[in-house]
């Protein structure tokens, strides 16, 4: 083992915690060298009445998850892995994956774009995903919102997509440094998301909407072109039988033209 993986990554947690902290009663950030998942662990807390507000990082992920059950790799340097749980009461969840996607890719870097409903895009090839769940506690939900950038290059093998390298774009870049451009400001979204939806970001999703005006085709078979996204977050098609809205992030959507590699 080289020198390289044995030296500790000074991540940023003081900085964050006092950017966040005023506008968030009980925030706490936690640094973990191992986890399965982020995302699972925040959920099993939150199933067990461990609600307080905490963003979770994961230095490696074992046992990582993206939407649809697919695995994303994560090894120490390379990727940043994290997740946000915050105690909030959403009047309406449309759209959320959206504004997360928003914050992280204005906070990043001006080419990258986003992908409805959950993946960050940058020259055609995917830079980060974001995986939402949420756990019910009484009258108040607790969100767990995972994030998986790439930070340095990794493996293509068995992907759909060809994997993008944040350092490719941000040289200087790493994961202390990218985790500190991108949790506070992520806080605060989810935070006015909570109150005010999507509709107010609609137009700013539009500026990175990489699907926008492109032949697309659903899995679960609507074909058209994507016309952009409606103030509730749907991704709007135009088919050859009129207008199609689709909600549910369940449901994947890809540009036609990529089909056969897919």
């Amino acid at each position: 083992m080289t020198q390289a993986l044995l030296d500790p990554i000074r991540w940023p947690s003081e900085a964050i915690w006092e950017a966040v902290s005023p506008g968030l009663a009980n925030f706490s950030i936690e640094i973990l060298p191992e986890l399965d998942s982020s995302n699972t662990e925040l959920m099993r807390r939150g199933r067990a009445g461990l609600t307080d507000p905490v963003l979770l990082v994961a230095e490696t992920q074992t046992a990582g998850r993206g939407r649809l059950g697919r695995q994303w790799v994560s090894r120490r340097g390379d990727s940043l892995t994290f997740s946000l749980g915050l105690p909030l009461h959403f009047k309406d969840w449309s759209g959320l994956s959206l504004a997360v996607g928003l914050s992280l890719a204005e906070s990043l870097h001006p080419q990258v774009g986003l992908k409805w409903p959950n993946d960050l895009w940058i020259k055609g090839c995917k830079l980060g995903g974001i995986l939402i769940e949420a756990a019910s506690t009484g009258h108040q939900s607790y969100v767990v919102i995972g994030v998986g950038l790439n930070i340095k290059p990794q493996s293509n093998d068995g992907l759909r997509t060809p994997p993008a390298a944040l350092v490719d774009w941000l040289p200087d870049t790493d994961v202390a440094e990218t985790l500190r451009l991108v949790a506070a400001p992520l806080v605060a979204a989810v935070q006015r998301f909570a109150q005010e939806g999507f509709a107010p970001l609609q137009s700013r999703f539009h500026e990175r909407d990489v699907l926008r005006g492109l032949a697309v085709q659903s899995s679960d078979g609507v074909e058209g072109i994507a016309l952009g996204v409606d103030p509730a977050g749907a991704l709007q098609i135009q088919t050859t039988q009129g207008m199609v809205r689709i909600l549910s992030s369940e449901v994947s959507v890809r540009p036609a033209e990529l089909k056969e590699s897919t």
